[in-house]
This record gives structure tokens, C-alpha cells and sequence, in this order.
């Protein structure tokens, strides 16, 4: 079992990231935030998926006090997305928010960090130091390579805040090539005691965007490095907790609903079994336990993946078995 690395703890709302809690999975939502309504009933949507933070843009005044009547309507504890106006995150958590993400490439000057620390320790919520690959801090080092100078931004950005007797940290280096990806927050790892929110930024639609996303979070989670993931996608939010699960899942690292094994079709299945794994696939989208499920389409690896399932379907020529633990259940 892999190791995981050893981190701080914090509260956001009443989730925990970091200090060996369950990696939490979140999402964005896309919505206009001033559309209270509308907002709502996404992170409901969200919420149903199982998604445990939502992050809500705040470009404007109006949309920082939109938060109060949000939280009324949802759950799960909000994440309040800023930048360029550090203004906006005193009204946001003057607004009630539960988590402020700040970019440290565009609010830099000292006394309005400050503002901001000072107002959010008072309410105890969480700051997320959230540095991206196309928006570095102009100061940054131009001969450093990009991975040195997310570390270095955040390291920055770190040591502000600490100064500022503030330690409710959450830091994220995001970037859409996936090696600067991984190089920076195995290097930021090493150098500071905060949990590390994990994503490839601007991953694309879903098809490309999972598997860049899986590849880069997946291997920095492999390394034992993150506490929080977001699969950042062109697409419904709900796509992208339903993503961030399957990627703990595939590296036993969280279970939440079903497994599905399938085999990837071939020239020996008898039925159509593409057809079939979707059909199923649908169904198991209503389903939370954790229990595992195949679908196999010949009697090469069909039966011995069946049984192995909490319940399988090895099918063959005309017929199929369906197993339940094990044991043949019916025709």
C-alpha cells in the first residue's frame, strides 16, 4: 500500500483535508454565481454525485453577496474563487463562505493579503494558495523553468502568509502540461507542511481531459502526494467528481459507488457486448455502494472475472452466467 505523505490539517466547513483524511473530491461550478437559483440547484447536482467542496466564481460584488443566500440551498461547504480584488474575498466571507481560493499571480501587495488573512483567521476559514502556470506572479524568476517558478510563487505567497500568523493553508500548483504538473508539486511537496489540492488545469472535453488528468493526479497520488482533487473538464461539473472518484478508485484510495470491470470487446464475444456494458453502466450511475460489477463477453476471461465481482455476467454463445459472490446465481 502506498504511502501517503504527511500533512497538516484543516476545516473547510466541516470537511477535512490533509493530516491522512479520505482525499476529498471537488468540483467548480459553472454557473453564474449571481444566478442564486441556478447555482443552487448545480450543487445539488453535484452534492448528489458526491462531491464534498464546490468552488463558486466571484467576479463582483454582487456575486461575493449571492453566497449568503447560496449556502441557505446547499450542503456541502463553499469555496469562494478570487481574483484581481481582494475586496471581493472580504465580502465573500463576510457573506458567510467556508474556503477563499487566492491567486498569487494576480493579488500580491502585502496589505491587502493582509486584509484578507486578518478577516478570514478571525472566521477561521481556510485560504487556498492557488498558483497556475498562466498567471505567475510578474516577479517570478524568468530563468527559473516554469515548475520552479510555481514553487517559488507559492513559497512566496507561503512565507507572506505565515508572517501574517496565519497557517490555515491549502496550496495547489496547477498547469495544463502534465510533467510541469507533476515536477512542481513533487518538488513543493518536500518544502512545506500544507495540504495540496491536485489538478491539470484547462484539461479539455472529456475524452482528452480524464486522461490528462488521470495521468497527472494519478501519479502524484501514486507518489503518495494530495489531499484534495479536482478532474478540471469541459463539461457538466458533474462529470468531473464522477472522473476524480474513478481515479481514487483505480488506485484504492477511496471507494464510492460501483466498479465496473468490462472486457474491452473482440472477435471472440457473442453478444454485443458494448451495448451491454453501457446498459449496465447507466444503471450502476444510481447505485452508491461500493460494490464491484462485470461484464464480460466470452469464456476466456469471462467466468473468473464474474466470480470475482460481487456480482457478474460471463455471457456466451446465446446464454449467460451471473454470479453473486462468487457463486453461479441464475441464467
Amino acid at each position: 500500500m502506498m504511502k501517503r505523505r504527511v500533512s497538516r490539517q484543516i476545516k473547510i466547513g466541516g470537511v477535512t483535508v490533509g493530516g491522512g483524511a479520505p482525499i476529498v473530491v471537488q468540483s467548480m461550478t459553472n454557473t453564474d454565481t449571481r444566478d442564486v437559483r441556478a447555482t443552487v440547484r448545480q450543487i445539488k447536482e453535484l452534492e448528489d454525485a458526491g462531491c464534498e467542496l464546490v468552488r463558486v466564481a466571484v467576479p463582483d460584488a454582487e456575486a461575493a453577496r449571492a453566497i449568503t443566500d447560496i449556502k441557505k440551498g446547499t450542503r456541502i461547504p463553499l469555496v469562494a474563487d478570487i481574483h484581481f480584488d481582494y475586496r471581493l474575498a472580504l465580502l465573500a466571507l463576510e457573506a458567510g463562505v467556508d474556503g477563499l481560493r487566492l491567486n498569487p499571480g494576480n493579488i500580491t501587495e502585502l496589505e491587502k493579503v493582509k486584509a484578507v488573512a486578518l478577516a478570514a483567521k478571525e472566521r477561521s476559514v481556510p485560504i487556498r494558495i492557488g498558483v497556475n502556470a498562466g498567471s505567475l506572479p510578474r516577479t517570478a524568476n524568468p530563468k527559473l523553468s516554469v515548475a520552479d517558478r510555481m514553487v517559488e510563487a507559492a513559497l512566496g505567497q507561503i512565507r507572506l502568509l505565515e508572517s501574517l500568523d496565519f497557517d490555515l493553508i491549502k496550496v495547489s500548483l496547477k498547469a495544463f502540461d502534465v510533467p510541469t504538473m507533476v515536477e512542481a508539486n513533487k518538488s513543493l511537496a518536500g518544502k512545506m507542511p500544507y495540504p495540496i489540492h491536485l489538478g491539470v488545469t484547462e484539461a479539455g472535453t472529456p475524452r482528452r481531459g480524464v486522461i490528462r488528468s488521470t495521468v497527472g493526479t494519478g501519479t502524484l497520488l501514486y507518489m503518495g502526494i494530495g489531499d484534495t482533487i479536482r478532474v478540471s473538464l469541459t463539461a457538466h461539473p458533474r462529470e468531473e467528481v464522477v472522473a476524480g472518484y474513478e481515479i481514487l478508485k483505480s488506485l484504492d484510495l477511496r471507494q464510492h459507488g460501483p466498479i465496473l470491470v468490462s472486457c474491452p470487446s473482440c472477435g471472440r464475444a457473442e453478444v454485443d457486448i458494448v451495448k451491454l456494458a453501457a446498459e449496465v453502466e447507466a444503471q450502476l450511475l444510481k447505485i452508491t455502494k461500493p460494490v464491484k460489477v462485470a461484464v464480460m463477453g466470452c469464456v476466456v476471461n469471462g467466468p473468473g472475472e464474474a466470480k470475482d465481482a460481487d456480482v457478474g455476467l460471463a455471457c456466451g454463445k446465446g446464454k449467460g452466467v451471473i454470479f453473486k459472490k462468487g457463486k453461479r446465481w441464475g441464467w
